[in-house]
């Protein structure tokens, strides 16, 4: 393949291996190791999109997650929108096209904005378009914004997946301080995870040169990562996204390509006892005349390109920047062979230079004033900051360095405090909230010495006693001393037709920000709203602090007191299906099992879900023995014999409380005030549109106490409906709901048997038909154990529910299978039970009632309590039954 724009060595991309894809239709030739970005640059490709408002040519500026200048759209089956193209890994078949021009970047006709450009300034649809309607223009304005189409299919060969952790300490990037990090938590033999969001560690090692402890950045690299990768204590995520921090130290993590091929993204609920955010930090953009040409790149992603994917970017490069990190790039890319025509250093007193840099023109107290090019950068103005001088220089690459800001965003969603540092003219982390620490360049650490001797100090502190084996600090050579003058902005001459972009992807400029604030628009809060500076789905990760020191200087007010918009989850763009994850299988939402689950297994049982994840026998067969055959042999032995079935997984809950009757009064339809102790109801309750939600058995145990039985499915519906109406409509009530499905299991037996059969069990209890009525409950014991029975039947035939402590409940099934062989007992599943059911006319909710219909769709008119002043479902059903409208039977 044409390697004209590779660099002959270096780089961590693999030439033996050429992948092939296209780009707004046409195909290119790239490495394995590459992204899209990298492979776009390494192919010459510099026009890559166009900006949001203004249609301006646009390329890549970064090579992370803060991309502000081209954001592609995947076709095929890695169908996606607005991906960042720097995040896009190389793929055989990657199919990408640009978003937001027609029909391509090179001629887009929507670049006809420019030429009104002075006509839809910041907020300009507020103002412009009110005559004669706004609603005139409103569809053509909506369908003009935006970016790409959100897909309308899916095709991912896989599936989502949920997983949730639990660790000691957390490390968020595994950059050098986070590979200190968790090494010395590591070896102090905690439990450790560490998620990073690049292919392999390192972090800014990924792109800087350097030598540790007298080895190569990379074999230091690989030194740890192998100590980490041997320790059953650690767990190492990459390609990990931490994007979310809640309450309580629990962190939302996107894994994007999982060890196994069926899962396409999963997602991490990491709770953690201690996090250290390791998340480094990110360079900002300067702001001058035409700084979002194509050609313009953050100063560290010159370096990433170089060193990284080992791109030639450019034949002549000036670094503009207000900072001394700037010097280091310019060594790394003489020492790549790449040509610096000259550093703008826009600070009257420099540091001393570091070796290598003796023939590099560097032009100090100056800045460059705007550059010049249309589709491309051709070269740059710059003058001296009195004024006094001014230079040109043709060039086609420009690496700006407006300093560097700590990767605070999640230590800011944790609620924790930040503050502005005159040091580094940066936010950086205050007082935490919550139990977490930043360190290295998320604290505002910007040298390699010290972000690994910060990591292991606090790392260290954190542990105390516990803490073995601790590293010591490394020796790091050519580390040069971090400073800073702050730069935010350059003064452009009103007579240049040359815009200065604050926030790129939202083509939010210097002078928008000053007609927000004379508009009246001083918080910046406010002007983020009203310009959208910072409201991309980059997140004004380069341009941010740029807007703050904006408003700062036009108002005459310390960066400080201006303060920062709220950092918000997501942190990144994440997929909706990684959100929510789909739960496959019994390893990622488990079935519920009731004692004698196995039991049923072991017998040739039919096991499926009965509701609410409960596995339940739905029919038993024997040898040579259909579907129907079976269920027809188990209904005759309940209305001829005697059988029995699994019936813990029902709902169940105690209600009590000196509100508890009238409170059971409001959730049925039908009278329980005249419910005497010790005897059970039907009853159906309604939601409050006036539909069925469930019916089922209540019991009065004594005053203000009742048991309750609701079908199996509905259970936590019913709990959440009867929590709601207390929390919301009756708060000073006085109900306690205790859930207690799991405490009690029951067996029922059924059929004109059943009598005989419990007594032969052996129980205290009188189950004589005058002592023991029909829906009556007695507490007693049966065969020795604990016990309570109620007589109900929803088989239609003499029924017993024998209710036990669940941990009894197996020894329970034995005893009555045991003692059942002398009366010809059967087992029987939920299939016979449904068919006994609809014989007798029993409601059957999952086969009858289907979340539209009310008590008078299924001829239950008299369930309706006519006398009772009210229950919940009462008034829309009197509603809808009084129109007269015809009703879907």
């Amino acid at each position: 393949m044409n390697d004209l724009q590779r660099n002959h060595g270096g780089g961590k991309i693999n030439r033996d291996r050429i992948i092939n894809f296209r780009f707004n239709g046409k195909a290119y030739k790239g490495y394995e190791g590459d992204t899209l970005a990298s492979a776009l640059l390494a192919n010459g490709v510099t026009l890559t999109a166009r900006s949001f408002k203004y249609h301006r040519p646009r390329g890549i500026v970064s090579a992370g997650y803060e991309e502000p200048g081209t954001l592609v759209e995947l076709k095929n089956d890695e169908v996606s929108a607005n991906q960042p193209v720097t995040m896009v890994p190389l793929r055989e078949g990657l199919d990408a096209c640009s978003v937001n021009c027609w029909p391509s970047p090179k001629f887009d006709l929507m670049a006809i904005n420019q030429v009104f450009a002075r006509l839809i300034p910041a907020a300009f649809y507020y103002k412009t378009f009110m005559w004669p309607d706004w609603r005139l223009f409103e569809p053509s304005i909506r369908k003009a914004a935006g970016l790409a189409n959100a897909p309308d299919k899916v095709v991912h060969q896989g599936h989502y997946e949920v997983r949730n952790a639990h660790c000691e300490i957390l490390v968020v990037g595994a950059g050098p301080a986070g590979l200190v990090a968790a090494l010395t938590a590591g070896r102090s033999g905690v439990r450790v995870i560490l998620a990073d969001d690049q292919t392999e560690p390192g972090g800014c090692l990924l792109f800087q040169q350097a030598t540790i402890d007298g080895k190569d950045k990379n074999d230091w690299i690989s030194s740890i990562t192998t100590e980490l990768d041997s320790m059953s204590n650690v767990t190492r995520l990459s390609q990990a996204t931490v994007w979310a921090y809640r309450e309580h130290n629990l962190l939302m993590v996107t894994e994007r390509e999982p060890s196994q091929p069926a899962v396409f993204q999963r997602s991490w609920r990491i709770r953690a006892k201690q996090v250290f955010i390791a998340s480094g930090a990110i360079e900002r953009h300067l702001v001058f005349g035409n700084n979002d040409r194509p050609g313009v790149m953050l100063a560290s992603a010159l370096l990433s390109y170089v060193n990284r994917y080992a791109v030639r970017l450019g034949q002549r490069v000036v670094l503009f920047a207000n900072n001394s990190s700037i010097y280091t790039v310019a060594r790394d890319l003489i020492a790549a062979d790449v040509r610096v025509e000259a550093i703008i250093d826009s600070r009257p007193q420099i540091e001393s230079l570091p070796a290598g840099l003796e023939s590099v023109k560097i032009y100090q107290h100056c800045v460059v004033q705007q550059c010049r090019g249309g589709r491309r950068l051709s070269g740059v103005v710059v003058k001296s900051r009195d004024g006094s001088q001014s230079y040109q220089f043709d060039c086609d690459l420009l690496g700006v360095s407006g300093g560097w800001n700590p990767a605070v965003h999640l230590y800011s969603q944790s609620r924790s405090l930040i503050h502005y540092s005159e040091e580094v003219a940066a936010f950086v982390p205050g007082k935490p909230l919550q139990n977490c620490q930043c360190i290295g360049g998320a604290a505002g650490i910007f040298s390699l010495t010290g972000n690994i001797q910060d990591a292991i100090q606090k790392v260290s502190e954190y542990l105390g006693d516990d803490a073995r084996d601790v590293p010591e600090a490394s020796e790091v050579s050519d580390d040069i001393a971090y400073s800073i003058e702050p730069l935010w902005y350059v003064d452009v001459n009103s007579n240049l037709a040359a815009k200065s972009f604050v926030d790129i992807q939202n083509d939010v400029t210097l002078a928008d920000i000053y007609l927000a604030m004379r508009e009246g628009f001083d918080s910046v809060e406010h002007v983020k709203r009203y310009t959208t500076a910072g409201m991309g789905i980059d997140q004004g990760k380069t341009g941010n602090i740029n807007v703050i020191g904006a408003i700062a200087e036009q108002s005459g007010t310390a960066v400080n007191n201006i303060g920062t918009t709220t950092f918000r989850s997501p942190y990144v763009p994440v997929e909706f299906g990684a959100m929510t994850g789909v739960r496959e299988g019994s390893v990622y939402l488990p079935y519920r099992h009731t004692p004698m689950t196995r039991w049923h297994q072991e017998r040739g049982a039919c096991m499926y879900e009965a509701g609410a994840r409960w596995r339940r026998p739905g029919y038993y067969p024997l040898n040579g023995e259909s579907f129907q055959q079976t269920v027809n042999r188990e209904s005759l032995a309940v209305r001829e014999n005697v059988a029995v079935y699994d019936g813990a997984p029902l709902g169940k809950f105690e209600i009590k409380g000196p509100d508890a009757q009238q409170f059971i009064e409001m959730l049925y339809t039908n009278d329980f005030e005249s419910l005497d102790t010790g005897m059970g109801r039907y009853g159906i309750m309604l939601t409050e549109d006036g539909l069925i939600l469930d019916d089922g058995v209540t019991f009065k145990l004594a005053d203000n106490h009742y048991f309750m039985s609701t079908s199996t499915g509905h259970a936590d519906r019913v709990n959440q409906h009867m929590e709601f109406f207390l929390q919301t409509h009756r708060p000073e009530w006085q109900v306690y709901i205790t859930t207690v499905t799991t405490q009690w299991a029951n067996a029922t037996v059924c059929g004109p048997r059943a009598r005989e059969l419990l007594q032969a069990l052996g129980t205290n209890i009188d189950v004589s038909k005058e002592a023991f009525p029909f829906m009556a409950l007695r507490d007693g014991e049966v065969t020795g154990l604990p016990a309570r029975i109620c007589r109900v039947s929803f088989t239609g035939e003499l029924s017993f529910e024998i209710n036990v402590r669940s941990r009894d409940a197996l020894q329970l099934w034995r005893h009555i299978i045991e003692v059942g062989k002398e009366f010809d007992l059967k087992p029987i599943g939920s299939e016979a039970n449904h068919v006994l059911r609809v014989e007798k006319g029993f409601l059957s909710l999952g086969h009858e009632a289907d979340g539209t219909t009310d008590p008078y769709d299924l001829g239950m008119a008299w369930i309706m309590s006519k006398s009772k002043p009210d229950y919940i479902g009462k008034k829309s059903v009197e509603i809808r039954r009084s129109n007269n409208q015809h009703r879907r039977q």
